[in-house]
């Protein structure tokens, strides 16, 4: 009697867990999922579009020819090597930063500590524009000219929160006592780093960068204020978009953007995802 008690809440557990939904939350859920996907359907369907000059549904007919457009367009290509070469810098930025930062605020306790964090969470809490218009002013009271670089630094504001916010969830789920047996061992502080606690930020280090890299890849507005006469592939999008016969060659972009950067953002979810329980385990 006593164990069937205890087995009780175990059984109503299960029983919830394996419910179907009703007709109503079921409906309301594939209204979400359409509601957010299938703008980005309509885009992939209009890169292949007959029709230069309009986005009409069902489109005249079907064709790869933009595809060639695109592909031989010299500043096409430009626009994305710049676009990846600013990607990678910001990112291995944020990863040296965002993980010192994190390293810091996860291992001193201080006066205004919390305030050092919201300052830290700051740049990618703030509207984009505010940010943009904030960079220039400083750039230009500076006098420092717009080149690559002012992109660079300007992505790197918001990539370093990303990889900040991984790597401080990452070293609150490890056990402090690691790094007690590691120094109790006879290990620096650099072996300590190396052995024991870069193994354990490993994926969420990994994640955090890929997701600053997707971030930097697409960003735009503050783009618009740091990068001068130089355009990233999205400043390019956007140029391109408001002339009418090249709408098709802006959706076949579009299309490369988001096969650029749905990668890292499912590389970033497989390597965090059910990390949770093995935090300190060496993963």
């Amino acid at each position: 009697m006593r164990s069937d008690r205890l087995l009780a809440p175990n059984r109503l557990v299960a029983d919830r867990s394996s419910a179907k939904a009703g007709f109503g939350l079921t409906a309301a859920a594939w209204f979400g999922v359409l509601f957010l996907n299938l703008p980005i359907l309509f885009i992939i369907l209009y890169g292949f579009t007959t029709d230069d000059k309009s986005y009409s549904f069902p489109p005249p007919g079907l064709t790869t020819e933009w595809f060639s457009v695109t592909f031989a367009r010299a500043d096409f290509w430009d626009a994305l090597w710049l676009s990846v070469r600013v990607a990678l810098v910001a990112m291995m930025i944020a990863m040296v930063l965002g993980t010192c930062a994190a390293a810091a605020m996860y291992r001193f306790n201080f006066f205004g500590k919390e305030s050092v964090t919201l300052l830290i969470l700051l740049p990618i809490a703030l509207p984009g524009i505010v940010t943009g218009i904030s960079l220039r002013s400083a750039f230009a009271l500076g006098d420092v000219p717009f080149t690559y670089w002012t992109i660079v630094l300007g992505h790197a504001t918001f990539c370093i929160v990303v990889v900040y916010n991984n790597v401080i969830a990452r070293l609150r789920r490890s056990s402090p006592a690691l790094i007690e047996a590691s120094m109790d061992l006879g290990a620096n502080s650099f072996q300590t780093f190396r052995h024991v606690i870069l193994p354990n930020l490993a994926t969420a280090l990994l994640a955090g960068g890929m997701l600053a890299f997707a971030l930097s890849f697409d960003e735009v507005i503050v783009t618009t204020f740091t990068a001068g006469q130089q355009r990233t592939l999205p400043i390019w999008m956007l140029n391109e978009l408001i002339r009418p016969h090249q709408r098709p060659v802006t959706n076949v972009a579009a299309i490369i953007v988001m096969a650029i950067t749905f990668l890292p953002i499912i590389g970033a979810y497989y390597l965090t995802r059910d990390t949770q329980d093995v935090a300190g385990s060496g993963k």
